[in-house]
């Protein structure tokens, strides 16, 4: 009789193509000489997610098998827990820090558990992207007591409107606007401030303006922002939505910087009647000098034991002919590049 082997966690683990690639289990070299020290990490199931999302590649109404799914566009290659522990120590020296990223399933709490506790010889900072539409706030807690330091909440969309349009009611999907915020504010109390992050995708539809609030209202929470620009995933809802305009994501990548640096406030933000960005709340020369860092354009993630990010995504929410979050501090042509992008409405 055959034996079937049950690829699924957390014996089994989705990752993505660019940690196969900083692995050596896939080959490939990263544009420009990006480097990736995050190990990004997907729980896998043969049921896929009970999610809906209409810009999500895993969402459960796209065809073909779960794992062979892209997600962010590209391939998110299986392996076995032990495969991928035997290529962390054996690139130890690479890597900065473990993503897991958990699915909207009832069994993940507890498998992200045992996959963190696994984790645990590597002796690396762990990151959990948490589900909310199936955890508890004492579930949050065990991950915390497991092993993880930093908790993370993807609300993805800046508005309730727009968050039950794409990932609740108006897809027939289990997500709940107030569900994910009151997740992500028990993130903050249990892991505490400045160890917790939110994903923010700009352009599913929402101003500037929109956007810049959600962006302080998470500040106040205590939580870091991580921006994404929305880029069409092939075989979803929105896969005939155009990318988000680059004058709009890098208005709100300043803004974000500048409000989670303690620079600006929402407040302090002036907008023109379509919503969009007219003036930052700090003065010309304050600006210029963030710019011309290039910091806020790089990608937000969670940071490394060297402070610096280490989920750098290469390429994750754009192609490399036109990068949108930057893995790397941008050069003299690329923030030229971004000035002119500023000042495109």
């Amino acid at each position: 009789m055959k034996t079937i082997i049950k690829t699924e966690s957390p014996g089994y683990l989705q990752m993505s193509l660019a940690a196969a690639m900083t692995l050596g289990l896939r080959p490939g070299i990263f544009y420009r000489g990006a480097k990736l020290s995050c190990i990004n990490l997907l729980l896998t199931y043969g049921k896929g997610c009970a999610g809906s999302c209409a810009y999500c590649g895993l969402q459960r109404q796209r065809s073909g098998e779960f794992n062979r799914k892209s997600f962010i566009r590209v391939e998110w290659p299986a392996f076995s827990l032990a495969e991928i522990m035997a290529r962390m120590k054996k690139h130890a020296a690479q890597i900065e820090r473990v993503c897991i990223s958990m699915v909207t399933r009832k069994s993940a709490a507890n498998d992200t558990l045992l996959v963190i506790r696994s984790l645990e010889p590597l002796g690396k900072p762990v990151s959990v992207l948490m589900a909310p539409t199936i955890l508890k706030r004492e579930q949050i807690r065990q991950l915390k007591e497991a092993g993880a330091g930093i908790g993370s909440v993807a609300i993805d969309a800046a508005t309730p409107g727009l968050f039950s349009r794409f990932r609740g009611q108006g897809v027939k999907g289990p997500h709940r606007w107030d569900r994910y915020w009151q997740c992500l504010g028990d993130a903050v109390e249990v892991f505490g401030a400045g160890k917790a992050g939110c994903h923010l995708i700009v352009g599913l539809g929402e101003t500037e303006e929109e956007m810049a609030a959600a962006v302080q209202r998470v500040v106040d929470m205590g939580a870091n922002v991580h921006l994404f620009s929305f880029y069409p995933e092939e075989g979803s809802v929105l896969e005939e939505r155009s990318p988000c305009a680059a004058g709009r994501f890098r208005r709100l990548q300043l803004a974000a910087y500048l409000i989670q640096s303690g620079f600006t406030t929402f407040a302090g933000l002036s907008f023109g009647t379509s919503g969009e960005i007219l003036d930052f709340g700090v003065d010309a020369a304050e600006a210029a000098i963030a710019i011309q860092s290039g910091a806020p354009f790089m990608t937000s993630g969670c940071p490394g034991s060297d402070g610096q990010v280490a989920c750098t995504r290469p390429y994750g929410d754009g192609p490399p002919g036109d990068i949108r979050s930057y893995p790397f501090t941008p050069n003299m042509e690329d923030i030229a590049k971004i000035k002119m992008e500023i000042g495109d409405k």
